[in-house]
């Protein structure tokens, strides 16, 4: 019912691109780290950390503001 509303005013595809552009650095982070994997595994770990914490705090921002 609130989907509809929203969606009726057309800002679902605002949401989804607020979204992708917050968290794009830390899909980015995720990407370096899997092509570093092979070559240099402490840095794709340190990516991946670092990238998970993006998550978890860009989730906190996200979620706050619904």
């Amino acid at each position: 019912m609130i989907l509809q509303e929203i969606s009726g005013n057309g800002l679902v595809p605002l949401i989804i691109g607020v979204y992708l552009v917050c968290h794009s650095p830390a899909i980015l982070m995720i990407i370096i780290g899997f092509i570093y994997r092979k070559t240099k595994p402490k840095t794709a770990k340190i990516l991946f950390i670092i990238s998970a914490v993006y998550f978890l705090i860009g989730l906190g921002i996200c979620g706050s503001m619904f």
